[in-house]
């Protein structure tokens, strides 16, 4: 009875260490899964690997989890990349925006995950290769040295640190205006995608130019839409009709320029490749085929 006794303990005190650790193992799924579900499973899955090891022999228990989290993470990356080769040129569900899907089992999480990560930051990720992706987030978001970082992408210290150099420079992107024009031009953006979530017709016509032009494409529109439409009065009444998109929108680097990024849930569905010319929206692309989505160049914004 005493070994049992003994036993039961010594679980109990493991699960106390783990439930120490599983707010930060949480933070550091969502940023490589980009999905708080999927997040909660590797966190879930970790602590039954915990449970079919001898944990006193574990020396630094926090550094074990979060390497098992991103290994476990790691191979649901691969696995979502060999499915979307398995997708491609099938078209995606239409308008998902329209009824929250891409939020996830639990919406809620889904948002706190993208308000604590960032929208366009959570769009980008998703577009870097798996053992790019767990190099950046572990190094650059969680200070992790790349010796620690090297067994888990299977690569040595000097590689590893090179495939986060890479995963920085697609992050961060390459600017095609200057740093004080970009600024500008983001003030723009984000009064436009103010003026969308509000139902502020008087803000719409106040940043779009009298001659703007919308281009959309097919998949874009419902059926019947125009694919173009021209003037701030036409195009600030059908913006106010799709406004509710706005609410899954963020502004990005599209192309090297300021454009948005919309995105249920963290998961790309649209572009917008904006023209701004002066302090006014002369233009905007709605970029919707998931071909041309696939060719665009998308980073963050910096602060």
């Amino acid at each position: 009875m005493h070994g049992t006794r003994g036993g039961y303990g010594e679980h109990e005190e493991l699960a106390r260490r783990f439930e120490e650790q599983r707010d930060r193992l949480r933070a550091v799924a969502h940023r490589l899964l980009g999905s708080a579900s999927e997040a909660e499973d590797a966190v879930q899955e970790a602590w039954l690997r915990l449970g079919r090891v001898d944990g006193s022999q574990v020396e630094n228990l926090p550094a074990w989890l979060r390497t098992v989290v991103s290994r476990i993470c790691l191979d649901l990356l691969r696995s979502r990349v060999a499915r979307r080769e398995e997708l491609v040129g099938q078209q995606p569900p239409d308008q998902p925006w329209e009824d929250g899907a891409g939020q996830g089992a639990d919406p809620e999480q889904e948002t706190l995950l993208v308000e604590s990560v960032g929208r366009a930051l959570l769009v980008v990720l998703d577009r870097l290769g798996p053992a790019e992706r767990v190099a950046f987030v572990l190094h650059d978001m969680f200070a992790v040295p790349f010796e620690q970082i090297a067994p888990i992408v299977e690569r040595t210290p000097v590689a590893t640190k090179k495939l986060a150099s890479r995963a920085r420079h697609r992050v961060h992107g390459v600017p095609v205006r200057p740093a004080g024009e970009l600024a500008g031009h983001r003030r723009v953006v984000e009064a436009f995608l103010a003026a969308s979530r509000g139902g502020d017709l008087a803000g719409l016509l106040a940043v779009l130019a009298p001659d703007v032009v919308r281009r959309a494409d097919p998949a874009a529109l419902p059926a019947g839409v125009a694919l173009q439409s021209r003037g701030a009065r036409a195009v600030a009444a059908e913006t106010l009709v799709f406004g509710r998109r706005a609410r899954w929108a963020a502004p990005a680097l599209v192309d090297g320029a300021v454009g948005v990024v919309v995105a249920p849930g963290g998961r790309l569905v649209l572009a917008l490749a904006v023209t701004v010319v002066g302090e006014r929206i002369a233009a905007y692309e709605v970029i919707a085929d998931p071909a041309r989505l696939a060719r665009l160049e998308l980073a963050v914004l910096g602060d």
